[in-house]
């Protein structure tokens, strides 16, 4: 399995507060059977002041410890975005890392709030796609304006962005809005992807797989592959 949403670097946000605990994390998920991460700390202006600039040693660092602790991962990095105005400046000052390619654009992972669809999220979406970016919306399933009114959703389906969903709200571990909201996703076709979102080793793991069993009985093992392998693996670059 392949997860592109983690926050395993240490010490820049709330994930991994140190190597040790960001080497707990991945050994965690290895043993889950996760064979590859991208470390997606938040870039979120006024609070974590992430770039991918600031990411890219950090993310060495780690990455040359995975070696020397002979851990079977491979990583690579990338952000989860804020959605704010700041992202028209990071995206002028190539400070947006992205996660990898689908059809010819760049993947970007896009946070809104949990609490609302801002006015004009679209519009900064559609902004991004005109600019060869296109937004994959982090873990819809857990905001509430989406899971009062789905339909909320349409705007961003229409104009191509991508979905992922959380492992954990599949598993009914994030409350009923969102177990609700994610299988109405699933049942509709939408996801594109499922990652763990994972920050420790306790609440919120970097496990995949209780998810993937979960998909495939209620959904076909062909989806589970699709979201957990071949389209994560797919926007990534890597090869089967």
């Amino acid at each position: 399995m392949i997860d592109l949403h983690c926050h395993i670097l240490p010490g820049i946000d709330d994930g991994a507060r140190d190597l040790e605990d960001a080497l707990a994390l991945c050994k965690m998920a290895a043993a889950d059977g996760i064979r590859h991460m991208t470390a997606t700390p938040h870039i979120h202006p006024g609070r974590w002041e992430n770039t991918r600039q600031s990411i890219q040693p950090v993310f060495e660092h780690l990455q040359s410890q995975l070696v020397a602790e002979n851990i079977p991962l491979s990583l690579a990095m990338a952000g989860e975005v804020r959605l704010s105005a700041e992202v028209l400046a990071l995206f002028a000052n190539q400070s947006l890392p992205y996660l990898g390619e689908w059809e010819g654009k760049q993947v970007m992972l896009l946070e809104l709030p949990h609490g609302n669809v801002p006015p004009g999220s679209d519009k900064l979406a559609k902004w991004l796609i005109d600019r060869g970016v296109l937004p994959m919306i982090a873990h819809p399933e857990r905001n509430k304006g989406f899971a009062a009114d789905i339909s909320r959703l349409y705007p961003f389906l229409e104009m191509g962005c991508l979905l992922q969903l959380t492992a954990m709200s599949i598993c009914d571990r994030f409350g009923d809005y969102a177990y609700e909201t994610a299988h109405t996703i699933l049942e509709q076709g939408w996801a594109t992807i499922v990652a763990s979102d994972a920050h420790n080793c306790e609440s919120r793991p970097p496990v995949l797989s209780e998810a993937f069993g979960i998909v495939a009985e209620r959904y076909g093992d062909k989806m589970a592959e699709q979201l957990f392998v071949t389209n994560p693996g797919r926007i990534a670059g890597l090869s089967e």
